[in-house]
């Protein structure tokens, strides 16, 4: 008997469904193995939930995933919420999206009390040196590695050559160089779909047998159904302000916090790469919370735990509260502002999914929407080509100066200062990345151990 007859014989074996305790299980071990970022955690997903369990077929887990392109927020994470959801409805959604974050923040909010507790000693000192050099490789690898997928032609480079001199010269909000993208691609693809769309070959009839497959379908959601979810998850999504508000005043650190990260939640389009530049300019700049070498050190931190990179802004809402005048003890406080982060970052993410999913045909079917969200991937190439020369000049030179030419403002190195160690380190870094193809994980743990050798040296 062939290898091929036995394989086809396997693929007509359908796979079970499984139960929601044995996709708990799934769930949990995704979520504690998912490192290097979104395109790691992707890849672990398909890998276990297409490839080995069959329990979602590559179209419908590229369908899936296409829809998560097109929110706001963490695409990975909420990849999980809606596959759970097609899999064991709502309960299944809350529990798939939960147990993709609950290790990392866990993680992240640990370390976060290791910083705050430890910052200034040497050896901490050190380890984030070295760190930081390797976060600038990694950052630049995130422009490289988006870049090829989304600047297909002039039209789409010339959109991200808009939206990193707007960031970088001019300073405008982030928020709206999304919707301006997103409006060009929107009415662009109307009138010239070829710049903006992009034809993908079909594999229909070619896929294993799937539990989830194209005629496995979910009951469209009614509009009462809709107002319920609305009325649900946007009351959760409410809640804290109005605890931490009556509790703490109206003025207090977590209602500052609680607004900002709910604006990120509405806004962050293309990752977390790209809503780290406006994330680190309103953080370090606008409220201060946050030096700029901390918020390297953040994701730094975020790119050694596992779940989604976002949950940097738990550090951020951690050292905001931490060093805020609340009343309560700094280390409470800051646990206090890291929930209260991550609260107001994931929860929406839930909203869009048992809101939007049902949907999902219709919204992958129109050309204007999928041109809109093909012109919001370019600008996000420049968006993170803003925030990789950010970090670069703040890891690499000790000084900055500004040049101000009309309304263009922007940072520029003093030469004469720049860190040879930190530039030999990130050389290595990016030996070990491209020219190795090493883990983020070993890339970073390289980098740390040159920073304490370097430090003992120093």
């Amino acid at each position: 008997m062939s290898t091929a007859t036995t394989d086809a014989q396997v693929n007509e074996i359908p796979p079970h469904h499984p139960s929601l305790r044995e996709a708990s299980r799934v769930w949990a071990r995704i979520g504690l193995l998912s490192f290097g970022g979104p395109a790691g955690q992707i890849a672990l997903m398909h890998k276990e939930l297409v490839e080995e369990r069959r329990w979602i077929s590559e179209n419908r887990f590229l369908h899936a995933l296409n829809f998560c392109m097109l929110l706001p927020g963490p695409e990975a994470q909420q990849l999980a919420t809606y596959i759970g959801w097609l899999l064991h409805g709502t309960r299944g959604g809350i529990i798939a999206g939960t147990l993709f974050v609950i290790p990392g923040f866990v993680v992240i909010v640990l370390l976060s009390i290791a910083y705050a507790l430890f910052q200034h000693t040497d050896l901490l000192t050190s380890v984030f040196f070295g760190l930081k050099a390797g976060v600038l490789v990694i950052v630049i690898e995130a422009v490289i590695r988006v870049g090829r997928r989304a600047l297909k032609n002039r039209v789409m480079l010339g959109i991200a050559a808009t939206a990193f001199v707007a960031l970088f010269g001019f300073n405008l909000p982030f928020p709206l160089i999304i919707v301006s993208a997103a409006a060009v691609g929107y009415f662009g693809s109307r009138a010239y779909p070829e710049l903006f769309l992009s034809k993908r070959a079909g594999v229909a009839g070619q896929e294993r047998a799937a539990l989830i497959d194209h005629d496995y379908v979910q009951p469209a959601a009614s509009a009462s159904t809709a107002a319920r979810t609305v009325l649900l998850w946007g009351g959760l999504w409410v809640a804290p302000l109005l605890l931490v508000g009556l509790v703490f005043g109206w003025s207090s650190i977590f209602v500052a916090l609680w607004g900002f990260f709910s604006q990120m939640a509405v806004v962050t389009f293309g990752g977390a790469y790209a809503v780290l530049a406006y994330v680190a300019q309103q953080a370090v700049d606008t409220f201060g919370w946050l030096a700029p070498s901390e918020m390297v050190d953040g994701l730094a931190l975020a790119e050694t735990t596992p779940g989604p990179l976002v949950l940097v802004l738990s550090f951020v809402g951690f050292q905001a509260a931490f060093r805020a005048t609340t009343g309560l003890d700094p280390m409470l406080a800051g646990v206090l502002g890291a929930t209260l982060t991550t609260w107001v970052t994931f929860v929406p993410c839930f909203l869009w999914i048992f809101l939007g999913a049902p949907y999902i045909e219709r919204l992958r079917a129109n050309t204007a929407l999928s041109g809109a969200l093909a012109a919001i991937t370019a600008a996000v190439v420049g968006v993170i080509l803003n925030l990789a020369l950010w970090f670069a000049l703040h890891v690499l030179f000790g000084e900055l100066g500004t040049l101000r030419f009309g309304p263009i403002s922007m940072l520029v190195p003093q030469w004469q200062t720049i860190d040879l160690v930190a530039l030999g380190i990130s050389a290595v870094a990016g030996l070990a990345l491209f020219r190795f193809h090493l883990g983020i994980g070993a890339v970073l743990a390289i980098c740390g151990g040159l920073g304490v050798l370097a430090g003992m040296v120093g």
